[in-house]
């Protein structure tokens, strides 16, 4: 059960959050509860939509964006958000099960993919204070700067769903992903 109430239903919510909410449910066909609870906050729910809406536009493909998100997850121990990106890694990234499992492992069966999910699990552990060489070690994989600083960008919009999850106790809502040895 979560620590604060979480609106049972759209019209429930804050009258300010409930056009973003609807906005949600036109485009994933619910509105999950990580969105609801958010929307206790009209200002906090615009902030994570806006951030999320405009990297969903940027360099990274849809496949990389999950990999770090389940990367990241698994280091801040996120069950909330393994739950869903685990979900929608499989279901809309179509990732195998080996890479989500790599991807939670903080690597990628994909070369040039490692190269982003060991970058980006670099700066949760180290708390952004990561070296020069592992930003160049990243450029040198090709990814451009604007692809760096998205990289940086999704572990933040990561980091940020995950610490609402675990300090709130969202209710997950997406079927449990299983664990993964440590």
């Amino acid at each position: 059960m979560s620590r604060i109430p979480t609106p049972a239903t759209v019209a429930a919510a804050p009258e300010a959050s409930q056009s973003f909410l609807n906005a949600v449910n036109e485009q994933l066909g619910s509105v999950p509860n990580l969105f609801r609870i958010v929307s206790n906050s009209p200002a906090a729910l615009e902030g994570y939509l806006g951030l999320n809406g405009a990297l969903g536009k940027g360099s990274l493909d849809s496949k990389t964006r999950e990999r770090i998100a389940l990367a990241v997850a698994q280091i801040n121990g996120c069950d909330y958000c393994l739950a869903a990106h685990t979900y929608m890694g499989s279901n809309l990234a179509k990732l195998s099960d080996e890479e989500i499992a790599a991807n939670r492992n903080g690597t990628s069966t994909d070369d040039k993919a490692a190269i982003a999910v060991t970058f980006a699990t670099n700066i949760v552990n180290s708390r952004g204070q990561v070296s020069a060489a592992a930003v160049q070690a990243v450029r040198d994989a090709g990814y451009s700067d604007a692809e760096v600083v998205e990289i940086v960008a999704h572990v933040a919009l990561n980091t940020l769903t995950n610490y609402v999850n675990e300090a709130l106790g969202t209710a997950i809502d997406f079927p449990a992903a299983e664990s993964i040895a440590a």
